[in-house]
C-alpha cells in the first residue's frame, strides 16, 4: 500500500486540466438527462492498477452533541464521499481527506464495503457487532490509517466477515471500531480482536469492548 501511494501522481495530474473541461461538459449533459436514464457507473480498477478484493466506500457524518438521533435523521446526516476499487484509487481519496486528528466536534469517518451502509440496521450489519477501542487525543490519525490499511489488505483473515470501520472524533477522546457480520461467531470475533491488537500495536492492558448492534439499537 505505502509503495503504491504516489504511483498514479504523474499521469493523474497531467490530464487534469483537459478533464476539468470534459467533466463540466459531462455534468451539464448529465443534468439535462431525465433522471430515470442516469445509471451509476460501476467502479472498477483502472489499467495497471492493483485491484482490492472488495470495493469500498468512504462516508462522513457530523452531528450536534446532545441531540437525540433517530435512524432516519442519522441516515440523512451521513454523506458518501466516494467508492474505490484499487489501491491507487484509495490513495487518491485518502490523500485529499482531512486526518481524523484534525476534525472538530462530533465527526466520524466510515469506510465500508460497497453496498453496506454504516448503520446498525443495514442487512449486512444487523446480526453483527463491533470491536471498540477508546483512544486518548492525538492517536486517532495513526490508528485509523493502520486499521484501514489492514482492512483493505485483508489482514484480518476472516473471509467476508468484515463490514467496515469507523473513527469517531469526540471532545475528550476518540473512538475507533471495526464492524463484522456475525456477533455470535466467537472464533471470528476473537481473531478480529487479536489482529486489531497487532496491527494497532496496542499495549497489553488496552481495554477492548465488543458490542453487538442489537445492544446498540436498544
Amino acid at each position: 500500500f505505502i509503495r503504491l501511494k504516489d504511483d498514479d501522481s504523474g499521469d493523474h495530474d497531467q490530464n487534469e486540466e483537459n478533464n476539468t473541461q470534459k467533466d463540466s461538459e459531462k455534468e451539464k449533459n448529465d443534468r439535462e438527462k431525465p433522471q430515470s436514464t442516469t445509471k451509476r457507473k460501476a467502479v472498477v480498477p483502472g489499467p495497471a492498477e492493483h485491484p482490492l478484493q472488495y470495493n469500498y466506500t468512504f462516508w462522513y457524518s457530523r452531528r450536534t452533541p446532545g441531540r437525540p438521533t433517530s435512524s432516519q435523521s442519522y441516515e440523512q446526516n451521513i454523506k458518501q464521499i466516494g467508492t474505490f476499487a484499487s489501491v491507487e484509487q484509495f490513495w487518491r481519496f485518502y490523500s485529499h481527506m482531512i486526518r481524523p486528528g484534525d476534525l472538530t466536534g462530533h465527526s466520524d469517518f466510515h469506510l465500508f464495503k460497497e453496498g453496506i451502509k454504516p448503520m446498525w440496521e443495514d442487512d449486512a450489519n444487523k446480526n453483527g457487532g463491533k470491536w471498540i477501542i477508546r483512544l486518548r487525543k492525538g492517536l486517532a490519525s495513526r490508528c485509523w490509517e493502520n486499521l484501514i490499511l489492514a482492512m483493505l489488505g485483508e489482514q484480518f483473515m476472516v473471509g467476508e466477515e468484515i463490514c467496515g470501520a469507523v473513527v469517531s472524533v469526540r471532545f475528550q477522546e476518540d473512538i475507533i471500531s471495526i464492524w463484522n457480520k456475525t456477533a455470535s461467531d466467537q472464533a471470528t470475533t476473537a481473531r478480529i480482536r487479536d489482529t486489531l491488537r497487532r496491527v494497532l500495536n496496542l499495549p497489553p492492558n488496552t481495554i477492548m469492548e465488543y458490542k453487538t448492534h442489537t445492544d446498540s439499537i436498544k
